[in-house]
């Protein structure tokens, strides 16, 4: 595994990644360091433990889509290629092959998740492997994804994902509001996630919703009757 890591100004010098607290920033290069060739990490909470970082910094990583997470609890670097290229002669693959076939390479280098992209029946053909990757021109463009998966699939793709309780909290940490993040999930909860009589779109929207109504509201000043003037004249 190589010892040396470079991150792309176009990344880190983007306002997402500005826009983070300065602890989320910091473990996100910690954990650029710890990665394998592959840009995996497969200890993240200690790493962020190591560097003093706390939870709701890996929860903004997690949400703003510097990191994609996996329930082994190993975690991926999305813009892993756009920050480093390395010679085939010393790249290793990674060892964590069940988590490296649930990505794919998109056009601008950044890894995603198959399944935020497609659902179900995508050809193993249209999935880069592991010994693909050390073609620099190894992408999937538009002709292609049309190719694989029919216009109805890509669409499907939209649609709306329920968050988790740790996703909400870490949104309403950064927002710094009032809102309740287990009781803004509950509520949904029981409602199916739908806002009236639609499904939900967008859970930050209903978030800041949320937050609007928190808000204490001004008393306001009482106004003078019109006798008091009368009386005052």
């Amino acid at each position: 595994m190589a010892e040396r890591r470079m991150f792309a100004k176009t990344i880190i010098a983007s306002d997402a990644f500005l826009d983070m607290p300065l602890s989320a920033r910091c473990l996100y290069f910690a954990l650029g360091m710890y990665a394998d060739d592959e840009g995996f990490v497969n200890s993240p909470k200690s790493i962020a433990r190591l560097i003093g970082a706390s939870t709701d910094d890996m929860n903004i990583l997690l949400v703003r889509r510097f990191l994609i997470a996996f329930p082994s609890g190993v975690c991926l670097i999305k813009h892993w290629r756009i920050n480093n290229y390395l010679r085939s002669d010393r790249f290793q693959p990674t060892k964590y092959t069940e988590e490296r076939n649930q990505i794919m390479i998109e056009e601008n280098g950044a890894y995603v998740l198959i399944s935020e992209r497609y659902t179900n029946g995508i050809p193993n053909d249209g999935i880069p492997r592991i010994g693909e990757i050390r073609e620099e021109k190894v992408s999937i463009g538009k002709d292609r994804i049309e190719e694989i998966a029919p216009p109805s699939v890509a669409a499907s793709n939209t649609r709306f994902t329920k968050p988790t309780v740790d996703e909400i909290a870490a949104y309403c940490s950064e927002r710094k509001n009032n809102v309740d993040p287990q009781a803004f999930f509950d509520f949904y909860e029981s409602k199916g996630w739908r806002v009236g009589n639609q499904a939900m779109k967008d859970w930050r929207a209903s978030v800041r919703t949320w937050e609007r109504r928190e808000r204490p509201r001004k008393p306001q000043a009482d106004k003078p009757s019109g006798d008091k003037y009368k009386r005052e004249d």
